[in-house]
């Protein structure tokens, strides 16, 4: 039973950062390519961490199993925000199909604010 869970938690995390990854080359822009990179390899890594501490079953591993998908969940989504944060404050552009652009009336005042420092 053991190695059936082990094996059904490393195949699902495997089909998780395979999606990652054809999602980085399928991807338009920047952005949608930053959101695939930080959400599903998270998910991945977390499902391949749970499978390494089904397997062996000791404390030392399961805990240092818990810490670095710990690690993963709370840096990966916070990088990415930062990166794209700074990408779409350095005018990286839009797709073309992009509808809802909610961060503009913040960007443009940011950078009138920049521009006359009174």
């Amino acid at each position: 039973m053991n190695d059936w869970l082990t094996a059904i938690l490393l195949s699902f995390g495997a089909v998780f950062v395979l999606l990652a990854s054809v999602g980085l080359l399928r991807m338009p822009d920047l952005f949608t390519r930053l959101h695939v990179a930080a959400k599903t390899p998270t998910l991945g890594c977390g499902l391949i961490l749970s499978a390494m501490a089904v397997h062996f079953r000791t404390g030392e591993v399961v805990s240092i199993a818990m810490v670095t998908a710990a690690f993963i969940v709370m840096t990966a989504p916070v990088a990415a925000h930062m990166i794209a944060r700074a990408a779409y404050f350095v005018d990286v552009p839009l797709w073309s199909g992009t509808v809802i652009d909610e961060l503009r009336e913040s960007a443009e005042a940011r950078k009138e604010q920049m521009k006359d420092p009174d």
